[in-house]
């Protein structure tokens, strides 16, 4: 990952916009550059992937204009060369120094031609305006707010902007600004029509599509390792991975020392892949000495990613201190997709696709969230290969009766794509999901809980919760997490929508706690 800061125009306190901008040099520990646009600051921290001389180090300039990119851009080769084609010279080997150029030939247009995870801010130094934008699933992070003057801001993480903005919002993915308004140029949760594939094109479609997915993030200058909690996500990702590379990946389990369910499975899926695996055990003292640092790097209070993230955050710190790996592929995004525990409730097709849309619209405030946080601050680059635009447009698109579960086990699409072709075990193909904050051990949360029950009394939670409009916490582990936000990110809370929770309208998902533990239909996951 790497770090941009725009402040798009007069800057009345530079301290304090170097101060922001140095609360995320772990996000790009190998260089840092501030650029004088002469109307504003383009700031970057790198972190080297692709184009790893000083040649690839931002600020890009070009005819007087300038761009900062935290992104991969996959298959930019082709598009460089058709660039060079019309006269454009290049300086390095780093995909983002096409930017300039593309912004050049085809203006804000460029964005919908982008295959990529990214996030940037553009100067044009012929207009004197700024442009920022964000892809489609927010997978690089961007936050916007405003100074007392009105001017713009954007950063890659809202702690930049502390002190600098009385508001703090996420930009909202698949936009661009430019004149002072955000326009969407591709709404990923929305499909264009209804896809009427049978159910064994539909899946032949699935595997190629997510074969192409993981292989083209396969792509880098840097060393690539792999999240493997031995659920089917993941999994895939690293058999196809393992599939592709001619020499033994490297994967990563992590989970409570007493009860962790994954750590089994992730070990049987990395002996039959052939992967390099090492396992990282956590302890409760762990959990809970880490837990205030979790949230603030989050920047979030909702519990399920919290939950979701001890263990994440654990595992990275192991990889940034024992290796050097500097791209970690991850199985994020296929519930949204494919569906959860509790999708399996949604009453017909209309509102299981309605809840997909509502998720993936969403998904940057959480899941995608989390996956950027733990990854970034442990210098290290996140890739997201059930996020590939291709991949994802088809399954968003597929009739929505199929992708119901029908057929007794959910994610039955998925599953039978890659059925009989020898990826992965049949114990792992078709086991019962278990979700990541559960599979690291259910022990995880219940410390989580009963850490939050001594914190405070029944009197106290009551009394404290009431301060809270937005958001309201409703358990004293919401409360908790609450308070540890409010002490880094005061009164921004809406920068997250609400809690992550099944859909409370559906029977049988009238819960208080976001874990598929506690619906009727958790079965097998947790064996």
């Amino acid at each position: 990952m790497c770090s941009i800061f725009g402040y798009c125009g007069p800057v009345p306190d530079i301290k304090a916009f170097i101060d922001g901008f140095s609360r995320t040099a772990s996000r790009g520990p190998d260089d840092s550059r501030i650029a004088d646009t002469g109307n504003g600051l383009l700031a970057f921290h790198r972190l080297s992937i692709m184009g790893l001389t000083p040649s690839g180090m931002q600020p890009f300039t070009l005819n007087g204009c300038y761009a900062v990119c935290n992104g991969e851009l996959y298959g930019f080769e082709e598009e460089r060369r058709c660039l060079i084609e019309k006269g454009y010279v290049f300086q390095s080997d780093s995909d983002c120094e096409i930017l300039l150029p593309m912004y050049f030939e085809y203006g804000t247009d460029m964005f919908a031609m982008l295959d990529a995870e990214f996030a940037c801010v553009i100067y044009d130094g012929r207009t004197g305006e700024y442009i920022a934008a964000r892809d489609p699933f927010g997978i690089r992070p961007l936050y916007y707010g405003y100074d007392s003057a009105g001017t713009i801001m954007f950063a890659s993480e809202a702690k930049n902007l502390i002190g600098l903005s009385d508001r703090i919002m996420p930009f909202p993915p698949g936009c661009y600004y430019r004149q002072g308004e955000f326009v969407c140029y591709h709404d990923i949760s929305k499909a264009a029509g209804v896809c009427r594939d049978g159910l064994e094109t539909a899946c032949r479609n699935i595997r190629e599509k997510l074969i192409a997915g993981v292989e083209k993030r396969l792509v880098s200058d840097s060393k690539v390792g792999f999240l493997l909690s031995g659920g089917l996500d993941s999994s895939l990702v690293c058999a196809i991975a393992a599939n592709k590379s001619d020499k033994p990946i490297r994967t990563f389990a992590i989970g409570m020392s007493e009860d962790a369910i994954d750590l089994k499975y992730a070990r049987q899926v990395a002996d039959f892949i052939g992967a390099e695996h090492t396992e990282v055990y956590m302890t409760p003292d762990e959990v809970i000495s880490s837990l205030e640092d979790v949230v603030h790097l989050l920047g979030t209070y909702d519990i399920t990613t919290i939950r979701a993230s001890m263990g994440m955050y654990l595992v990275c710190k192991y990889i940034h201190e024992n290796t050097d790996l500097r791209v970690i592929l991850t199985g994020e995004i296929s519930d949204e997709l494919f569906g959860y525990k509790y999708t399996d409730f949604a009453p017909n097709a209309e509102e299981f696709q309605k809840e997909a849309e509502k998720r993936v619209h969403e998904l940057h405030m959480y899941d995608v969230l989390r996956a950027d946080r733990c990854i970034s601050v442990n210098s290290l680059e996140a890739r997201v290969p059930f996020g590939d635009l291709d991949f994802a447009g088809y399954v968003m698109s597929l009739d929505p009766e199929m992708k119901m579960n029908r057929y007794g086990k959910g994610k039955y699409l998925l599953r039978h794509a890659f059925e009989g072709l020898g990826y992965l075990p049949d114990g792992i193909l078709w086991r019962e999901k278990a979700a990541f904050s559960d599979a690291v051990g259910h022990s995880m949360v219940d410390y989580l809980k009963e850490y939050a029950e001594s914190v405070y009394t029944d009197a106290e939670f009551e009394s404290r919760r009431v301060k809270y409009i937005h958001a309201a916490p409703f358990t004293k582990e919401s409360l908790l997490y609450r308070e540890l936000f409010e002490k880094y990110y005061p009164g921004q809370s809406e920068m997250v929508v609400d809690f992550w929770m099944p859909n409370k309208s559906w029977e049988g998902c009238d819960v208080n706690d976001p874990s598929a533990r506690v619906l009727s239909n958790y079965g097998q996951s947790g064996e």
